[in-house]
C-alpha cells in the first residue's frame, strides 16, 4: 500500500515538474526562495500593528518567531526520521525531471517551506479575518503557490508539500489560539 502511494507520489512529481518551461524558471527560482516574500512579511506587520497597536505587535512577533522554529524542527525531526530522499537526489529520476535549485538537499519529507509559509499564512490570515474578511484566501493561495515551487524546482515530492501544508495549517491553528488567548488574558 506504501509503496503504490509513493509511485503515485513519484508519477505525479514527473507530471508536475516537466511541466515546467526554461522561460518561466526564473520565476519559479524567485518564489522559492525565502527572501522574496519579506515584503509580504513586513506588510502583513504593519496590518497587523494598525489592527492590534504597538504591545500586541511585539507579543505577535515573538509568537511568529516561535511558530516557525517550532515548524522548522518538526520538519527537521521529520525529515531524519523518515530520511525520504528527495527527488533530486534519486538517480532513477535525473533523467526524467527537471532540476533548476541552487541545490539539493539530503532528506526532504515533509517540505519546510510548505510548512512555514502555511503556517505564517493560517496564523496572519486568521487574526486579520475580522478587518480582512479575504485575506486568508489570498495567503492561502500564495502558499499553494510557494509548495508549487518546490515540485517545480525539483526538490520536493507532492506528498511532501501536501504533508508540509497540512502540518503548516495546523500550527498555525494552534498559534493563532495561543495568541487569542494571550492577547485576552494580558494584553486587554
Amino acid at each position: 500500500m506504501i509503496e503504490q502511494l509513493l509511485q503515485y507520489d513519484t508519477s505525479l512529481f514527473l507530471f508536475l515538474n516537466n511541466l515546467g518551461s526554461p522561460t518561466w524558471d526564473w520565476l519559479w527560482l524567485l518564489i522559492t526562495n525565502k527572501l522574496t516574500f519579506i515584503p509580504l512579511y513586513a506588510l502583513l506587520l504593519f496590518l497587523l500593528y494598525k489592527k492590534y497597536g504597538w504591545k500586541t505587535l511585539l507579543i505577535l512577533v515573538v509568537i511568529v518567531a516561535l511558530m516557525i522554529t517550532f515548524t522548522d524542527q518538526i520538519t527537521n525531526m521529520f525529515k531524519r526520521g523518515f530520511e525520504r530522499t528527495r527527488p533530486c537526489g534519486e538517480d532513477a529520476l535525473v533523467n526524467q525531471m527537471r532540476f533548476i535549485a541552487v541545490r539539493c538537499g539530503k532528506y526532504g519529507f515533509f517540505s519546510g517551506h510548505a510548512a512555514n509559509s502555511m503556517a505564517a499564512a493560517i496564523f496572519s490570515g486568521l487574526l486579520l479575518r475580522p478587518f480582512y474578511k479575504n485575506l486568508i484566501f489570498l495567503l492561502i493561495f500564495w502558499s499553494v503557490i510557494v509548495g508549487f515551487s518546490r515540485i517545480y524546482v525539483g526538490v520536493h515530492y507532492p506528498l511532501d508539500v501536501i504533508c508540509g501544508m497540512t502540518f503548516g495549517a495546523v500550527s498555525g491553528f494552534l498559534f493563532y489560539k495561543l495568541t487569542t488567548y494571550i492577547i485576552k488574558r494580558y494584553v486587554k
